[in-house]
């Protein structure tokens, strides 16, 4: 049987499972799609009810593709999607949440994230998700692939407090987020979402991780998860267009690491020993 899946708190006390579903390069070819919707339709009815989406992904396509995976299961799943930088002023990041929300087939966004640091001011993006969350258009906001200095340079804005999660690049392979960030979302009580988990399939690949995997039984990718859904108050958002591969990291929560099996993980990616820069893709 097996075990319920993890779950990571936002400062509002919310609570969503820590292994979700993520859909970057979904909707780039129609002849996928079914299965694309298929695999979160999957995912959604083994549990991993969050689905993390931008209006980038395949200039919109992947918004589409999530749309109609979600059709009639709203109210189940806790829906993620993101504003890019170029669009974040303040009418613009209406105007894109209101695109996204066509796209998306709902009237109203979980959680809805500024994609990455750009050169429109951030206080008047902010200004834009205090209005659409007082609307009812979006639950809660938060950004995407800022630094620590970048997180403090935030909070320290008006509404800058109300920030609800940070999703950065965070896999086996690139650790640097653990000297400094992490400890600084832990302490503002702020759950930390990892993008490309397995670094892009590279993880899958890698042979010491592959042998330890093999020794307990599991395969690469549900190793390199459950280390990830081990942490505290991280949420993973794997991509996977079937519906196999998705049962398959769903069973990675049912993998309880062992501080002896943690090390081991420890020598073959050594964790930071000092501040990093923070890596994107």
């Amino acid at each position: 049987m097996s075990h319920p899946l993890p779950t990571a708190r936002f400062p509002d006390g919310h609570t969503v499972p820590a292994l979700g579903l993520g859909t970057w390069h979904m909707g780039e070819n129609r002849s996928e799609a079914a299965s694309e919707v298929r695999a979160l339709q999957a995912g959604i009815d083994c549990g991993m009810t969050l689905i993390d989406t931008a209006e980038m992904y395949a200039s919109g396509g992947a918004e589409e593709i999530t749309g109609e995976a979600i059709r009639g299961w709203r109210d189940q799943v806790f829906l993620v999607s993101k504003v890019l930088p170029s669009n974040a002023s303040h009418k613009g990041t209406i105007a894109a949440c209101e695109a996204s929300l066509k796209r998306l087939g709902t009237d109203h966004i979980d959680l809805y994230l500024l994609h990455w640091p750009g050169r429109h001011p951030l206080s008047g993006t902010l200004e834009a998700f205090e209005e659409l969350r007082g609307a009812g258009k979006i639950g809660r906001w938060g950004v995407s692939n800022f630094d620590t200095v970048g997180m403090r340079q935030l909070s320290a804005l008006p509404q800058g407090g109300n920030c609800a999660a940070n999703q950065v690049l965070y896999n086996l392979s690139t650790r640097g987020i653990e000297f400094d960030l992490m400890p600084w979302m832990t302490e503002n009580a702020m759950p930390l979402m990892a993008y490309s988990p397995l670094d892009e399939g590279r993880l899958m690949r890698h042979h010491g991780l592959g042998k330890m995997a093999g020794r307990l039984g599991v395969t690469p990718a549900q190793l390199a998860l459950a280390f990830l859904i081990s942490r505290d108050n991280v949420i993973a958002i794997p991509k996977s267009s079937s519906p196999e591969r998705v049962a398959e990291n769903r069973a990675s929560a049912d993998i309880e690491l062992s501080e002896d099996q943690i090390g081991e993980l420890d020598q073959l990616f050594p964790p930071p020993r000092s501040r990093e820069p923070l890596q994107m893709i």
